[in-house]
């Protein structure tokens, strides 16, 4: 579904990441873990080609497609969706009229709001006076409307009370067909600080982004453990 080749992403001539390299299966949901300002949202935003992140070398490729200098609308289009840890408002465009515009297969977009409990926000312009979890209700229903093959979440967790992740969890997993045991297609790279999401959303893999770039790679809940036990700072001397 995803690799990322040697990546090595810059803004204004500084380097944020570093030959980064990352492979996510058909159905294969990941978790990348990182201490606040290690990089993870700058991957993120480099694989759906937004902001002013500069790939200075390496190179992005979605289901066999070279997609590295593609603008983000034809990412989109493609299967690529993601999730914004602090979306923005937009004033002027209700949220009706965005999921009119980002639907995909005829989705029944009401019916997906009253899964999240959120009819009542479709006339609401975008984003307007929501709160930490009420953001991340709109977030996930323009994902679920939008239909994506590949869903990149950005700590999906952050500034969400109980009540809400437990929602927020439960909508994740169905978008990532975790329901399924048999031909799950839909892809997830999910990052974290906390690693919180993990109690709500079973990852196949983890992996950890330390100093611009991936340190290691294996079981998501015993890397937890690790960053637990010993902080970030330990796994530049983990002998895992």
């Amino acid at each position: 579904m995803l690799e990322v080749e040697n990546l090595t992403v810059s803004i204004d001539n500084r380097t944020l990441l570093e030959n980064v390299s990352i492979s996510i299966a058909e159905g294969e949901t990941r978790m990348l873990f990182g201490e606040n300002g290690s990089g993870k949202t700058s991957l993120l935003m480099a694989i759906m080609g937004l902001g002013d992140y500069k790939v200075e070398s390496g190179r992005i490729l979605f289901k066999g497609e070279d997609i590295t200098h593609l603008p983000t609308d034809e990412r989109a289009r493609r299967g690529i969706g993601i999730m914004f840890q602090r979306p923005p408002t937009i004033t002027g465009l209700r949220l009706k009229e965005l999921l009119e515009l980002i639907e995909r297969d005829n989705r029944d977009m009401e019916e997906l709001a009253r899964s999240l409990n959120f009819e009542k926000f479709l006339d609401r312009d975008i984003n307007q006076g929501f709160s930490g979890g009420e953001l991340k209700r709109a977030e996930i229903l323009q994902l679920m409307v939008q239909d994506p093959d590949l869903v990149l979440l950005d700590e999906p967790e952050s500034g969400v009370d109980l009540v809400n992740i437990d929602l927020i969890g439960r909508s994740i997993r169905g978008l990532l067909q975790k329901d399924l045991h048999k031909h799950r297609r839909k892809s997830g790279l999910i990052i974290t600080h906390s690693g919180y999401i993990l109690d709500y959303v079973e990852a196949d893999k983890g992996c950890v982004l330390v100093n611009r770039t991936i340190w290691c790679t294996g079981n998501p809940h015993e890397i937890l453990e690790g960053i637990r036990e010993r902080g970030y700072e330990g796994c530049l001397t983990c002998q895992r």
